[in-house]
């Protein structure tokens, strides 16, 4: 039988016509009451309600995609809006057009943008000349989107993250510099662990360190996962590094996560990777598929966080129609 409770009300918006390029755009608080709200809308208690009715999100796709183009797409329905998906040959960022002149069509008609891009630095000059929120929906430097999944998902598995043992194994990419960034605001005890000569941004790194984060670097596999509450794992080759040398596989040679290196994590430990999965490479399919596996809720979880995150960045503003 379905409820008769009436919904309840939405939360103020807290980011009402920011940008969100990198999980440090927010403050703790910010981001304690951004998980709070995808909880919810997880749960359900808003359904019905439409907050962002009349307001549309341009979906700009340099790179391919599935969670990202679908969760954003259908987050906009949920929440009463529209998303249109423009694609990198379609529009030519800094091509056919100059990224500038992009923003500044495209402020004139939509409420919010979303670029997946190659380069941080298109990111960045989107919202330098568009006066409505840009989001970064994956970049050659950071994640951020993936990461408030994520950390939903930590958070539903051990009601919190603070003091949370987190290894991240693989390359020192987009997704480990993520990770980094994170844990400023879930107060995790990180350990990035790759190969020597593999490790994540330096000034990412450092930018933490300074703002408090516990963040170790490692090379150890065995060490780094041992005992840890969360294990989590990317693809080696990221999107246009394919054909990188056999040296790097070579490199990676022991990092991949099996069933049997899920058995060293804590007794309530998780393993979380982000899809795509490479199998045969940083994972095989019998840990994708193991108990001890919360990938699929994780890409569920995309859908709630940014539907979360379009609320408080796109709330609030003024409707054009």
């Amino acid at each position: 039988m379905a409820s008769t409770q009436p919904p309840k009300a939405l939360p103020t918006p807290l980011l009402t016509g920011r940008d969100f390029l990198g999980s440090l755009d927010l403050d703790r608080a910010e981001f304690l009451a951004l998980m709070a709200t995808a909880r919810a809308m997880k749960a359900g208690e808003f359904r019905g309600q439409k907050p962002l009715a009349g307001q549309t999100l341009a979906l700009i796709f340099e790179k391919p995609s599935l969670r990202t183009r679908t969760t954003f797409d259908v987050a906009m329905y949920q929440l009463g809006g529209h998303a249109i998906t423009l694609n990198g040959a379609e529009i030519g960022l800094g091509e056919r057009e100059r990224v500038s002149d992009v923003a500044r069509n495209l402020e004139r008609w939509v409420d919010g943008i979303m670029a997946r891009v190659f380069l941080q630095t298109t990111l960045h000059t989107l919202a330098q000349h568009a006066a409505v929120p840009v989001i970064n929906g994956l970049s050659d430097t950071l994640h951020p989107v993936q990461l408030l999944a994520d950390y939903q998902t930590i958070s539903e598995s051990f009601g919190q993250t603070e003091g949370l043992r987190v290894t991240y194994l693989g390359d020192g990419n987009n997704m480990a510099n993520s990770h980094i960034q994170m844990a400023v605001l879930s107060g995790v005890d990180l350990t990035i662990c790759t190969p020597l000569g593999y490790e994540p941004n330096g000034r990412v790194l450092m930018e933490a360190a300074q703002a408090g984060a516990q963040v170790r670097l490692s090379s150890d596999v065995a060490e780094a996962v041992r005992g840890a509450q969360v294990l989590y794992t990317d693809v080696w080759f990221s999107m246009g590094q394919e054909g990188e040398p056999e040296r790097k596989r070579l490199a990676f040679s022991g990092f991949c996560v099996t069933p049997e290196l899920l058995e060293q994590l804590d007794a309530g430990g998780i393993f979380l990777h982000c899809l795509p999965a490479h199998y045969g490479e940083e994972v095989v399919p019998e840990a994708t598929d193991h108990p001890r596996s919360r990938v699929f809720d994780q890409a569920e979880n995309r859908l709630h966080a940014q539907k979360a995150l379009l609320y408080h960045l796109m709330a609030g503003q003024r409707v054009r129609w």
